[in-house]
């Protein structure tokens, strides 16, 4: 029998975020999101879905939690959700959104679930998008100012933070490619996006040093790791290209304090419009306590001279894919945390985000069989153990999803949860045989071949 046992200490945990599960959208004060208003305006989602109800979560947190709790979770990644919190993003606290938050914070720690709170998970307050968002430096002070205020009100409840998840599709989803909200087309403007985002990041590090909190705080990317289509010299440039621009824009900033040149001279005539202060790097390069990975897939890339960023990604034809064709590939969490641990940080890693979505269909005897998202988290599984047994200081996994959600610009069309949520009938909770096979592994800490 082979054995892929984790230390004793490993979190196992689940992850969701606000907008994709609370619903509630306009109850007890919340103030509107950029989320809010792209969904309800027409043709941005599949289907015409939004957030509104969601998963119901808002209402439905404690019979959640208490399914935590049968799974085994010993953590749970959530967000807060900043409207809810600050309706117009800064200036009067919404008391009832406050104390939401605390109520669930209490819910977990009573069953011994240790939360990770992410503080940013893209649904930025309307109001201040009208004032220009995360384009207008002005964000990162009032962002600051709600950050503050979540350290003092749920400091003493939290071990450990998140300010951003994946600033990368902030920055570039919503700006550049207008995927996500706001839905921009405009480069100049995404990058600026992300140096906000990224000086956000630092000023909330500096601000949770000197609360003198207990506790820990990271950052959340999304991040892959590049192959080359061929070892021809142009194929590696073309590696080198999808590197800096799906991982580099944010590790070297955090870890070594400057944007990759590489970049630096592609984007050179929109740098000369945006806004970058000499003692901007010194903040956002605050040394943290580990780094949150949310992976996949990974990126297979080939040279293409037409292209601005001088690539094409690459779809391998003999391998398997996801409901969101996205290709499954271990291999590459194994690779990529490896690179991580040696070119960037010794600090502690955590897989904040790896799941797959797949066409589950719940059948007449009321179960939902997963087999296809069994093996892909087996494989990723068991790639995370590999990484550690290779000397990986990975201390932590987070599966996506808790449960099925509003999958952003594909509203209700693809599942990722463990739970299914039947949302033609009062979104009822149904584990599906992930769930059960997870609380398996959970109990025995690991995964046992036989």
């Amino acid at each position: 029998m082979t054995e892929f046992i984790f230390p004793e200490d490993f979190a196992w945990g689940a992850a969701t975020a606000s907008y994709q599960i609370e619903g509630a959208y306009q109850e007890d004060g919340k103030g509107e999101s950029i989320w809010d208003r792209f969904t309800h305006s027409r043709g941005n989602i599949v289907n015409n879905d939004t957030g509104d109800v969601a998963c119901d979560h808002y209402h439905r947190y404690r019979e959640d939690v208490v399914l935590m709790k049968e799974l085994g979770l010993n953590s749970y990644r959530f967000s807060i959700a900043w409207p809810r919190i600050l309706p117009d993003g800064k200036g009067r606290v919404e008391q009832k959104g406050l104390d939401f938050y605390k109520r669930l914070l209490d819910a977990l720690l009573e069953v011994e679930i240790k939360p990770l709170v992410t503080l940013y998970h893209w649904d930025l307050p309307q109001k201040l998008q009208e004032k220009g968002g995360w384009e207008n430096r002005d964000t990162v002070k009032y962002f600051n100012e709600y950050v503050q205020l979540m350290y003092r009100e749920l400091g003493d409840f939290v071990p450990r933070w998140v300010p951003h998840n994946e600033p990368f599709v902030v920055a570039f989803s919503g700006n550049f490619l207008a995927e996500h909200a706001p839905g921009y087309q405009d480069l100049g403007k995404a990058i600026q996006v992300a140096h906000n985002l990224l000086l956000s990041h630092g000023m909330a590090v500096k601000g949770f040093r000197e609360s003198g909190l207990n506790g820990e705080i990271g950052i959340t990317l999304d991040l892959n790791h590049v192959y080359a289509a061929s070892d021809s010299e142009s194929d590696r440039l073309a590696r080198n290209y999808c590197d800096a621009f799906n991982n580099r824009w944010f590790l070297d900033p955090i870890f070594k304090g400057k944007y990759p040149e590489i970049l630096m001279n592609l984007y050179q005539e929109e740098l000369n419009k945006i806004e970058i202060e000499d003692k901007d790097m010194d903040i956002i390069s605050q040394e943290i306590d580990f780094l949150g990975i949310n992976y996949y897939s990974r990126a297979v890339v080939s040279y293409d001279e037409d292209s601005f960023f001088k690539y094409k990604q690459l779809a391998p034809q003999k391998s398997e894919y996801t409901a969101m064709d996205w290709e499954i590939y271990p291999e590459g969490l194994y690779d990529l945390l490896k690179r991580l641990n040696r070119d960037y940080t010794s600090k502690p890693l955590y897989i904040t985000e790896n799941g797959a979505a797949f066409d589950d269909q719940l059948t007449e005897d009321g179960k939902v069989y997963d087999k296809n998202r069994i093996k892909y988290l087996e494989k990723h599984i068991k790639a995370a153990h590999k990484a550690i047994r290779d000397g990986v200081p990975l201390k932590g996994y987070y599966l996506w999803s808790l449960m099925d959600n509003f999958e952003w610009a594909y509203g209700y069309s693809k599942r990722f949860g463990i739970i299914y949520i039947d949302y033609e009938n009062k979104q009822r909770r149904i584990l599906k045989d992930s769930a059960r096979w997870y609380q398996e592994l959970i109990a025995q800490n690991g995964l046992k071949d036989l």
